[in-house]
């Protein structure tokens, strides 16, 4: 930007400091394509990336980009993949039958991981991060307070970080990492999920309606492989793809970060799959039911038009557990859910479990593992229902 345009610029914010400085709609988010000092000074910023940064634009200050030719684009929203079995849009994020006492300590859906019908308690996890990016956790949930060893909120309209704080007041957040990590509890009569020996990072990127800016996701995935997750598990989407969250999810592959998304809610129709479980560096996962048959909700994707056998862009890798499963809830007790949501943190906590921390490559050789220890399901072969199968003990 040359001088002239600078000396405009100042000019003008001082004529017009109160209208430019205009807050911004809700929907008003856009990625600015700068680096530049001066409109990260006067657009601010919310998130920083490589090609540029985040801010809420005012629809002044967006026709102000215009004027002096900024390149801008908006950012993505994704949600949270609500209960695939609510009947109505108001219930959307209800859960069903919620109880202070739990129905099974072990559900159906962790037995099934462990090809155990008669499993009492479920073991492993020690020293493994997971970072759930969602609505946040309930921390003094007795199942779940021991296992939170980072907290953080990316969603607050005030502040892009806010340490220390990961308030859910949705629930699915809580029922996730429940799925992935719930230890039974100091007394020992609570639910236990996969790994209930691993570490849980709390990072609340969406708000308690359900909606994620995906510049809050991308940063949350950034700081998570930045902090030392070894997994992030992403029970959230959407219908289009996201280049920030993209970039992101290829960062944290190359800090050796597995990162698992559910496949979306959005089946039986092929390349249904939401994204970024779309996206060949993430494990996108759909749903089964207790007769280990995909539910018809569950999105599909493209495995019969791509390399069998072979993680490609559109692709369903797995199916695990998702259909009317048991889990942590934000009032201190239990809920069942349905939906993808529920099956993707199957197998994060399955690979939490068999964490191969050992190998030159840990993320892809958990995913190898995984691959390997699948139960192939029908149709057979690497099929858009379910990929590899299910991944099993």
């Amino acid at each position: 930007m040359n001088t002239k345009k600078i000396a405009y610029l100042l000019a003008f914010v001082l004529l017009f400091g109160v209208a430019f400085y205009a807050k911004a709609a809700d929907d008003n988010r856009y990625l600015v394509k700068s680096t530049s000092g001066v409109w990260k000074k006067y657009f601010g910023v919310r998130h920083a990336f490589d090609d540029g940064f985040t801010a809420d634009l005012s629809d002044f200050q967006l026709r102000f980009t215009k004027i002096f030719g900024l390149e801008v684009e908006p950012v993505k929203k994704l949600y949270v993949l609500p209960p695939a079995e609510a009947a109505s849009p108001s219930a959307r994020n209800n859960a069903k039958n919620q109880r202070l006492i739990p129905i099974d300590q072990v559900s159906w859906g962790i037995k099934m991981i462990y090809d155990d019908p008669f499993l009492a308690r479920s073991s492993g996890g020690y020293g493994v991060n997971v970072a759930v990016l969602d609505t946040g956790i309930l921390k003094t949930h007795p199942d779940l307070k021991n296992r939170i060893k980072d907290c953080k909120d990316f969603s607050s309209p005030k502040s892009p970080l806010v340490d220390g704080k990961c308030e859910d007041k949705n629930g699915h957040g809580t029922h996730v990492s429940g799925i992935i990590a719930a230890d039974g509890g100091s007394d020992g009569l609570g639910v236990f999920g996969v790994a209930p020996e691993a570490n849980l990072y709390a990072y609340q990127v969406c708000s308690a309606s359900g909606s994620c800016w995906a510049d809050d996701v991308a940063a949350a995935i950034r700081t998570a492989a930045d902090n030392g997750a070894n997994i992030v598990n992403l029970s959230l989407g959407s219908d289009s793809l996201s280049s920030l969250i993209h970039d992101a999810v290829v960062y944290a592959s190359s800090k050796n970060v597995l990162v698992i998304a559910a496949a979306g809610n959005d089946g039986p129709y092929v390349g249904s799959i939401d994204y970024p479980a779309a996206n060949n560096e993430a494990i996108g996962v759909g749903a089964l039911d207790v007769n280990k048959a995909v539910s018809d909700w569950s999105s599909r994707g493209i495995n019969s038009t791509t390399n069998a056998y072979a993680v490609e862009d559109g692709d369903i890798e797995f199916a695990a557990p998702g259909v009317s499963i048991e889990s942590t809830w934000k009032d201190g007790g239990y809920a069942i859910l349905s939906g993808t949501s529920m099956a993707a943190p199957h197998v994060a906590g399955l690979a939490a479990k068999l964490w191969q921390k050992d190998a030159l490559a840990p993320a892809d050789a958990t995913r190898d593992l995984l691959h390997r220890f699948s139960v192939d399901l029908l149709p057979l072969g690497d099929d858009n229902d379910s990929g590899w199968g299910l991944p099993t003990l």
